[in-house]
C-alpha cells in the first residue's frame, strides 16, 4: 500500500468496511464549493456500470485518494459542501448518518449512488 493509499486508515478495521476517500479542492472564490469528497466502496474503483443511457463510471482519477475506514470517510463527508459517493456501504452509511436522504439514493444496475449538494 502506498504512502497516499495508506493515509487516513485506522488499525484494527476489517477490510469489509475500507473505502477510498479523493478529497477534491479548487480555488474558487466563492468558498462555499471549494472542496468535493468522493468515496466509494473500495472493490468498485475502476469499474463502470450502465443500465440504458445511465452510465456510473467509478473511474479512479475522481475516486481514488487514500483508504479510510466508514467512520473517517464519513468525517470528510460530514465536513464537505459536497460529497460524491458510490457503493453499498459508502451510500448506506450516509443514509445512516443522517448525510443523504434514502429517496435521493439512485441505482445503476443495483450499485447505489448519491450526490450531498449541502447549501
Amino acid at each position: 500500500m502506498s504512502g497516499e493509499e495508506s493515509r487516513g486508515l485506522a488499525g484494527g478495521s476489517g477490510t469489509q468496511d475500507l473505502v477510498y476517500v479523493k478529497i477534491h479542492t479548487t480555488a474558487d472564490i466563492s468558498q462555499d464549493f471549494s472542496e468535493v469528497v468522493a468515496i466509494c466502496d473500495k472493490e468498485l474503483l475502476g469499474k463502470e456500470f450502465r443500465e440504458g443511457d445511465v452510465v456510473l463510471n467509478v473511474n479512479e482519477e475522481f475516486f481514488k485518494g487514500f483508504v479510510a475506514t466508514l467512520e473517517e470517510a464519513m468525517h470528510h463527508a460530514r465536513n464537505a459542501p459536497i460529497v460524491v459517493l458510490a457503493g453499498e456501504a459508502s451510500v448506506s452509511r450516509a443514509v445512516k448518518e443522517g448525510l443523504v436522504h434514502p429517496d435521493a439514493v439512485l441505482r445503476v444496475c443495483g450499485v447505489p449512488y448519491a450526490q450531498v449538494v449541502k447549501l
